[in-house]
Parts: C-alpha cells; sequence; structure tokens
C-alpha cells in the first residue's frame, strides 16, 4: 500500500480547518458501508436521541482531530455469521481512505469496538417519525 505524505500548505486566503463532525461524518458513512456492519452503536446517546427525536449521523463516532492527524473511535454492531476480524479491518481500511482522501489528514488509528451482534433480519431501532 503506498501512503503519501500531506504536508501542511499554506495559502494565500488562510487555513483550511475541519470540524470534527465533519470527520465523525465521513467515519460513520464509510463504516456502515463495509459488509457485515449491522449499524453504529452510541450506547447511551442513542437513547437520548431517540428521545429528543433526532437523527444522529455520528452515533457511535468519536473523533479526535488535529492540524495534520485525526484519530477515529467506532462503536458498531456487526451482522452474525460475519467474520468480525475481517469486518473491523475493511472498517479501518474504508474509514482512513475515506477521511484522508477527503480531508487530507493523515488517519493515525481507528479503533473498533464491536459491541454487540444483531440477525440480519433483526431491525435495528430506528428512530419513528411524529408526522407522516
Amino acid at each position: 500500500m503506498k501512503t503519501e505524505k500531506i504536508e501542511k500548505t499554506e495559502f494565500q486566503h488562510g487555513q483550511i480547518k475541519m470540524a470534527d463532525e465533519v470527520v465523525a461524518i465521513i467515519a460513520a458513512l464509510a463504516a456502515t458501508e463495509v459488509k457485515g456492519v449491522k449499524a453504529m452503536s452510541g450506547g447511551i446517546v442513542d437513547g437520548i436521541a431517540e428521545v429528543l427525536r433526532r437523527k444522529n449521523l455520528t452515533k457511535g463516532v468519536k473523533v479526535e482531530v488535529g492540524e495534520k492527524e485525526a484519530a477515529v473511535d467506532l462503536n458498531i454492531i456487526v451482522e452474525y455469521g460475519a467474520k468480525i476480524p475481517e469486518v473491523a479491518l475493511a472498517i479501518q481500511d474504508s474509514v482512513s481512505k475515506s477521511i484522508e482522501s477527503m480531508t487530507g489528514l493523515k488517519v493515525v488509528e481507528v479503533n473498533i469496538n464491536v459491541l454487540g451482534v444483531s440477525l440480519k433480519d433483526e431491525p435495528v431501532a430506528e428512530e419513528t417519525q411524529r408526522v407522516k
């Protein structure tokens, strides 16, 4: 795997900064695209978001973003029958590539916490709409 060294570039017009939430959304979307991932899990945060009826795109994701680097922690639920080590490695690869290509930040670590296993046909708790 070829890695590119990304240098911070000073521009005439100012700096570019990434909000933690932007990096967290990229990480969550990249992780959920991996086969074998049923959902992201925010633990107690899921319950709070449900009470407030808010969709949380970054549930189960914690990021630390510096000027040049980012670190990511992901809490996931895997599908029953998935090979968890393979799923975790695929997530690490997908998340790293997505963040690095979209933001230019170097990803120094992607930690995966498997919080549960779900049957393929078992629905994951979704937010209910108040108005249809």
